[in-house]
């Protein structure tokens, strides 16, 4: 499975024992040429914290968001605050 792409959740949840939960933030600034789903303000997503190779930092993917490369579903870790982390068994 390539480190970046669009998500779902059972896909993300094979990969790794680890979920996370985080609240959008800030949706604001939608850049021009983003193709795909973008969050809502004050809801809730289970997302994927994943490091960028080309940003330096960690990205958080919305999974279930659908967007086109190079992107995919991934958004700056500022849009997002975590609010809870699950380990799976």
């Amino acid at each position: 499975m390539p480190e970046v792409a669009n998500l779902t959740l059972s896909e993300a949840t094979r990969t790794e024992p680890v979920l996370h939960y985080a609240y959008c933030i800030d949706a604001s600034n939608r850049p021009a040429n983003h193709l795909g789903d973008w969050p809502e303000e004050g809801k809730i997503y289970p997302v994927r914290l994943v490091p960028s190779k080309v940003e330096g930092l960690e990205l958080v993917h919305v999974l279930g968001f659908e967007g086109n490369a190079p992107y995919f579903n991934a958004f700056s870790p500022h849009r997002f605050e975590i609010a809870a982390e699950v380990y799976l068994n």
